[in-house]
């Protein structure tokens, strides 16, 4: 495979994953996307895109769904963070957080990282691109020894390589959890239809078999706003974070 990236090159683009329904969350996202939940005062979205443009990030591609014309409102053509973004809708039918980024490969590129609209990581993206690079393999996911402290762990992780991903069927072995940070090249959705619906956990198991997956560990825990505890922890950082 062509090692089409390099630490002088820039970022390349980030797809969002901010299409879900946010059950979780209800009632707060009856009305409005899980990306525009007031957090620290302002939409999470907000601080998702500050944090990426300080990550070196300059075009961000949404994949929106649920009420996303309000996201699309709301972020424009991502000029006031100092970024483009562009969108990719699901349609009518979900099409899950994999079938999402299949959909939207014709905005992303050769190659992408990808996130999920309700994370907040901050670790450093640049030695995950590298790490990338040299492994010179279709994916990436980056991992975290969760131990089971902030959501079920669902990776064997040994010597640098990634041995088992499951996120149902979970076992003790199980110490790192998938940390939400994913690098792909375009060609690893070949496998996939155009508009099928699958999931992002569908592609990594798939690459993984394949003998195309890296594993990287980040350091540094995650937070989200998937649900009301990690609302409140993500609210406590990034206020604190505003204050120094």
């Amino acid at each position: 495979m062509t090692q089409d990236w390099s630490a002088q090159s820039p970022m390349p683009p980030l797809a969002l994953l901010a299409g879900g329904l946010a059950t979780r969350l209800r009632p707060i996202t009856e009305t409005i996307p899980k990306s525009l939940v007031a957090v620290a005062g302002e939409p999470f979205i907000a601080h998702q895109l500050r944090a990426l443009r300080e990550q070196g990030v300059t075009r961000v591609v949404i994949c929106v769904g649920h009420l996303g014309e309000q996201i699309v409102d709301f972020i424009g053509d991502g000029s006031r963070f100092g970024l483009s973004a562009g969108y990719s809708f699901d349609g009518e039918t979900p099409c899950g957080t994999g079938g999402a980024l299949r959909k939207a490969l014709p905005l992303l590129g050769g190659v992408f990282m990808t996130m999920y609209g309700d994370s907040y990581l901050p670790t450093d993206f640049a030695p995950v691109m590298e790490h990338f690079q040299r492994e010179a393999r279709a994916g990436l996911m980056t991992v975290f020894r969760n131990e089971g402290r902030w959501d079920s762990s669902n990776v064997v992780f040994e010597d640098g390589q990634i041995l088992v991903y499951d996120k149902v069927r979970q076992t003790s072995d199980m110490a790192f959890i998938d940390y939400g940070l994913g690098v792909f090249r375009a060609e690893a959705f070949g496998a996939f239809k155009e508009r099928q619906a699958f999931d992002l956990a569908e592609l990594y198991r798939a690459l993984l078999s394949q003998g195309q997956l890296a594993g990287y560990e980040v350091r540094q825990r995650f937070y989200e706003i998937g649900s009301h505890a990690g609302l409140r922890e993500t609210e406590e950082l990034l206020r604190s974070k505003a204050q120094k």
